[in-house]
């Protein structure tokens, strides 16, 4: 596994300080990373003060109970698909009300994958005032690397949406 914690730690830091700044709220509706973006956010005091919450929505039953994810969305699409993340990051929104809401569904492996959605597939949906975008990317490696290149992802992108 590459070493992310330093590259994490500092993209971190840099959220909590711009979320600071603009007192913009954040939430997250995660699959695949298993909470670990609530789990890096909250790990820096004072985090509570944009931090609204968020849902980790492993199995399809809860997706769709817990965000509103339809069933023909999770049988026609599956669970790893642009149309899934964009029913999640709309359902943790609805719920939080935050002003960047945030969701990940991926296959991070090592099984899982198939030739259409190989292992290291993660959809990402993000909702703020920009509107609403999904994203799909294919990340390489282990499934701690799956996960934590995905975490990456969503901070970088989180400061990309901070800056507009």
């Amino acid at each position: 596994m590459l070493d992310y914690n330093k590259k994490l730690l500092k993209l971190v830091q840099e959220v909590h300080q711009r979320l600071l700044a603009s007192k913009i709220k954040v939430s997250f509706a995660e699959s695949c990373t298993g909470g670990l973006l609530q789990k890096l956010i909250t790990d820096t005091s004072g985090s509570s003060s944009y931090f609204e919450g968020g849902f980790v929505t492993y199995s399809n039953r809860l997706k769709n109970k817990i965000l509103g994810v339809k069933e023909e969305t999770l049988t026609k699409y599956g669970a790893v698909s642009s149309q899934c993340a964009k029913e999640m990051v709309e359902g943790v929104n609805r719920i939080t009300g935050a002003d960047i809401s945030v969701s990940v569904t991926g296959i991070a492996g090592p099984t899982g994958g198939s030739l259409d959605k190989p292992v290291g597939t993660v959809c990402f949906g993000f909702l703020s005032q920009q509107g609403l975008t999904t994203q799909v990317k294919c990340f390489k490696g282990s499934r701690d690397d799956v996960r934590h290149q995905s975490a990456i992802f969503v901070l970088e992108s989180i400061l990309e949406l901070l800056s507009k």
